[in-house]
C-alpha cells in the first residue's frame, strides 16, 4: 500500500508539474488549449486520490509527521482557493470591461465576444497554472517529510 501512495504521488507531482508548466506556456502565447485544463483536472484527481490513500494508510495505523500531512492536504485547499480565484477572475475581466454579465458580452459583434472570451480564459488558465506550480512544490516537499 505504501508503495501505491509513493506511485500515485509521484504521478500527481507529473501532472501537477506537466499541467502548470504547459499552462504557463499557453498563457505566455495567448493562446486556449483544452490539453492543459485535462492535465490540470487529471492532476486534481490523482492529487485527491493521493489524500484518500494517505488517509487509509493512517487508519491502518502508519505513522506520518505533521508536516507531511500538512504538505499532503494543502494541494486540496490551494486547488479549491485557485478555483475560486478562476471564477472572480472571469468576473474581473468582465468587470473591467463594463459588463454586468457573460449576457452582456453576447450582444457584441463576433470578433469582440472571441477577445473577451480569450481574455478570461487567459486569466483563468494562469490562475491554475500558478496553482498547480505551488501544488508541485507542495507535493515534493510532502514526499521530502515521508
Amino acid at each position: 500500500m505504501k508503495q501505491v501512495h509513493l506511485v500515485v504521488g509521484v504521478l500527481a507531482i507529473g501532472l501537477s508539474g506537466a499541467a502548470g508548466v504547459y499552462g504557463a506556456w499557453c498563457w505566455w502565447r495567448v493562446r486556449s488549449s483544452p490539453w492543459f485544463w485535462r492535465l490540470l483536472r487529471a492532476g486534481q484527481v490523482v492529487i485527491v486520490l493521493e489524500v484518500a490513500l494517505g488517509g487509509v494508510l493512517v487508519l491502518l495505523g502508519r505513522k506520518a509527521s505533521g508536516l507531511h500531512l500538512l504538505y499532503g492536504l494543502l494541494p486540496v485547499a490551494v486547488s479549491f482557493l485557485a478555483e475560486q480565484l478562476r471564477v472572480a477572475s472571469a468576473q474581473m475581466v468582465l468587470d473591467s470591461r463594463g459588463f454586468e454579465s457573460a449576457k452582456d458580452v453576447g450582444k457584441l459583434p463576433e470578433e469582440e465576444q472571441n477577445a473577451v472570451v480569450l481574455a478570461i480564459l487567459q486569466r483563468e488558465m494562469g490562475v491554475m497554472a500558478i496553482a498547480a506550480l505551488v501544488i508541485v512544490v507542495l507535493l515534493a516537499r510532502a514526499a521530502g517529510t515521508g
